[in-house]
C-alpha cells in the first residue's frame, strides 16, 4: 500500500471537513511543484499526517499499516462533523474495522474510535435521528375475589398472556444554528377512537438562546421538574406532581447559583392531570354538552445551588380556569349564560437537597395543594366537600452504588393526604410507584386521611453486560376498612450489544382480602421478558 493511498483516504476524511487553515509544507522532498504538495501541506497543518525525525515525508515509499492506522486515528480526531458527507461517514467506519488489530496494537481505544464515528454519523447534516424500542411480553395470574387478575383486567385489557409493544419512540432532532434547534418525538401514546395507541407526533418544539442568556421554549413538550431534580427514582415510579404535555411557552434563565423557569401552557382535559380530574359531561352556555375543561397553567421554579452539597427551591403550579360555562345558574331560562365555576388549583412545593459525599444525597419536597369551591372532594365520613385543601411531602436517601460498591440504594418515606394531587383525580394515583400492571394506589380512598408510604429500589450494575434490581412498595392508607397495600418486585437485565437489552423480572402486587366491594382484594402477580432497543 502506497503513502499516497493514505494521503487520498484522509484527505477525503479530514483536509476537505474543517475549516482552512493556512498549510505550509515541511516535508523538504516534497517540493512546490509536486502534485500532492496542496493535499499534503493541509494534512500537516492540521496535524493529520507527520514525517519522519529528518524532516522528509518518503511518499514513494510503501506504507506500514501502523502509519495507516494512526493516519486513519488523526482524521477521525480532526474531522468536522458540520461538514461530513455520508460518504464520508462511511469511509471512516470501514477503515476503523480494516485497521482494528492496529489501532489496537498502538493503544488507541476502539470504543471511543466508534463512539466519534457514531456522533458523526448521528449529526450528520445538522440532523440527529435517535429511536427506542421497547416490546414486553407477560404472562400474569391473580388470586383475588373474581379468580382473574389484576394485571390482566387493567394492563392488557385482555387475557393473562400478552405481547405488547409498550414504548415505540423516534427522535428528530435539527440543529437550525448556534442558537436555535428543533426536536420531535413521533411515538405510540396517542388513543385512536377506537382505544388503541396510534403512531403520531407526542413533541414537536423548538429552543432558542435569546438575548440576556434567556433559554426559551416553544411548542409541544412535557414538563417534569421533579425529574429535573432527581425526586422520583425512574419512569416505573413516576413523580408526585408533574410530567405532563403541553403547549407551552417555556423561559429559563441563570444567573450562577441561582436558576429560575417560567411556564404559560395551554391544556385540556388531555394533557394533565388537573383537567382530567375536572373533566365531564358539562354544559355550555347554550346548553349543550361540553367534555371537561380548558385553561391556563402557569408554572415557576426557582432552583438555588449555594455549593457543591446544598440545594434548594421552590416550585410552583396554578391552573386557571377560563372556560364560561359551569354550573347552570338556578331557574335561568334555556340559552342564558351559564355560571363559572372555580375549578382552579394552586399547587406550591419546597425542597432541598444535601449531599454527604458526591454519592450520598438525603433530599425531599414537600407539597400544598389548595383548591377552587367547584373541585370536589371527600372528607372520612364519606361526605362530599369543596374547595379542601391537601398536603403532601417525601423524603429520600439516594445512595449511588460507587459509595457502596455493590449497590445503589434508594430509600423513600412519604406522607399524601388521600384527596390530594388535583382533588380527586385518579389519574396521579394510577401513575406513581405503578408496578408492572396494576398501581399500588389503586385502593386509595376519597377522604381526609393521610396514607404513609415507604419505597425501597436496590440496583446492581456488575458489569457492562449484567445488572440486577430489587423494588419494594408498602402503602397504610390510614383506613379501618382497607388493608395495607404491599408490592414487591426482582429482575435481571443483559446488554447484549451495545444497542439491544434484556430483561426478566417478576412482580408481586397484594391489597389484603379484608377491603370492601368497591374495592381490591386480593394479590396478583406477572412474569415479564422485555426486550429494550436504542438507536
Amino acid at each position: 500500500m502506497k503513502k499516497c493511498t493514505a494521503v487520498l483516504a484522509a484527505v477525503m476524511l479530514a483536509a476537505l471537513a474543517v475549516p482552512a487553515l493556512a498549510a505550509t509544507n515541511p516535508f523538504m522532498d516534497v517540493p512546490a511543484n509536486h502534485w500532492a504538495y496542496d493535499a499534503v501541506s493541509q494534512l500537516a497543518s492540521r496535524g493529520v499526517i507527520s514525517g519522519y525525525p529528518d524532516g522528509s515525508y518518503k511518499g514513494a515509499q510503501p506504507a506500514t499499516r501502523y502509519e495507516m492506522a494512526s493516519v486513519v486515528a488523526r482524521a477521525l480526531a480532526k474531522i468536522d462533523i458540520e461538514k461530513a458527507s455520508k460518504d464520508d461517514v462511511e469511509t471512516l467506519k470501514k477503515l476503523i474495522v480494516e485497521f482494528k488489530d492496529e489501532l489496537d496494537a498502538l493503544g488507541v481505544k476502539l470504543d471511543k474510535l466508534d463512539a466519534r464515528a457514531a456522533v458523526i454519523e448521528k449529526d450528520l447534516g445538522g440532523w440527529s435521528l435517535a429511536g427506542e424500542l421497547r416490546f414486553d411480553a407477560k404472562s400474569t395470574g391473580g388470586d383475588h375475589l373474581d379468580g382473574d387478575s389484576w394485571y390482566a383486567d387493567e394492563y392488557t385489557m385482555s387475557g393473562r398472556n400478552e405481547f405488547d409493544l409498550d414504548r415505540y419512540r423516534i427522535y428528530l432532532r435539527k440543529r437550525i444554528d448556534d442558537n436555535t434547534s428543533f426536536t420531535a418525538r413521533i411515538g405510540n401514546g396517542t388513543l385512536s377512537n377506537s382505544g388503541n395507541q396510534v403512531m403520531a407526533f407526542e413533541h414537536y418544539y423548538v429552543t432558542a438562546k435569546l438575548p440576556y442568556d434567556v433559554t426559551f421554549t416553544i411548542g409541544r413538550n412535557d414538563t417534569d421538574w421533579e425529574a429535573d431534580l432527581g425526586l422520583y427514582h425512574d419512569s416505573e415510579e413516576g413523580p408526585w406532581v408533574g410530567d405532563w404535555r403541553m403547549n407551552l411557552l417555556d423561559f429559563q434563565k441563570s444567573w450562577g447559583i441561582v436558576d429560575a423557569e417560567l411556564l404559560i401552557a395551554r391544556t385540556d382535559e388531555s394533557d394533565n392531570a388537573w383537567a382530567d380530574a375536572v373533566a365531564g359531561d358539562f354544559l355550555d352556555e347554550d346548553g349543550n354538552p361540553v367534555s371537561g375543561k380548558e385553561s391556563y397553567t402557569f408554572g415557576l421554579k426557582l432552583n438555588a445551588n449555594f455549593n457543591e452539597r446544598f440545594r434548594a427551591g421552590l416550585l410552583g403550579y396554578w391552573w386557571y380556569n377560563d372556560t364560561a360555562f359551569g354550573s347552570r345558574i338556578p331557574n335561568a331560562p334555556t340559552g342564558t349564560r351559564y355560571e363559572h365555576d372555580d375549578y382552579d388549583t394552586k399547587i406550591w412545593g419546597i425542597y432541598a437537597g444535601f449531599k454527604f459525599t458526591p454519592d450520598i444525597e438525603l433530599k425531599g419536597v414537600y407539597y400544598n395543594e389548595s383548591n377552587g369551591d367547584a373541585v370536589v372532594t371527600y372528607n372520612s365520613d364519606g361526605i362530599q366537600q369543596n374547595g379542601e385543601s391537601a398536603k403532601a411531602w417525601k423524603a429520600i436517601l439516594d445512595i449511588k452504588q460507587e459509595a457502596l460498591k455493590f449497590t445503589s440504594l434508594w430509600i423513600e418515606y412519604g406522607n399524601r393526604d388521600n384527596n390530594f394531587a388535583v382533588g380527586e383525580n385518579p389519574a396521579f394515583r394510577d401513575y406513581a410507584y405503578a408496578s408492572f400492571g396494576p398501581n399500588i394506589f389503586a385502593n386509595t380512598p376519597n377522604n381526609d386521611h393521610t396514607s404513609k408510604i415507604l419505597f425501597i429500589r436496590a440496583d446492581q450494575q456488575w458489569n457492562d453486560k449484567w445488572r440486577t434490581f430489587l423494588r419494594y412498595n408498602h402503602v397504610n392508607f390510614d383506613t379501618d376498612y382497607l388493608d395495607n397495600a404491599v408490592n414487591w418486585s426482582f429482575g435481571v437485565g443483559y446488554r447484549c450489544s451495545p444497542a439491544i437489552e434484556f430483561e426478566l423480572a417478576y412482580d408481586r402486587i397484594d391489597y389484603g382480602d379484608n377491603n370492601g366491594p368497591d374495592f381490591r382484594n386480593g394479590g396478583d402477580h406477572v412474569i415479564r421478558f422485555r426486550t429494550y432497543v436504542t438507536f
